[in-house]
């Protein structure tokens, strides 16, 4: 099964925590202070790195979608 990630400018507030969880899939663009997505569509092995951002994000800006 795989997963898409989805990050919602409208609610972050860029505080990078997402890329503290998971590198390879998110970035920063500090010219808008927010979230870039590197991988939309990340590999499993990094689902578990992609969840933990998901969880910890202060904003709550981030989720997975599970593909069909």
């Amino acid at each position: 099964m795989s997963f898409r990630v989805v990050a919602d400018l409208g609610l972050c507030q860029g505080h990078q925590m997402c890329q503290g969880e998971a590198p390879d899939v998110f970035g920063f663009d500090d010219d808008t202070d927010q979230v870039v997505l590197k991988q939309e569509h990340p590999d499993e092995s990094l689902r578990s790195d992609v969840q933990s951002a998901v969880t910890y994000c202060p904003a709550m800006a981030l989720a997975i979608e599970e593909d069909q």
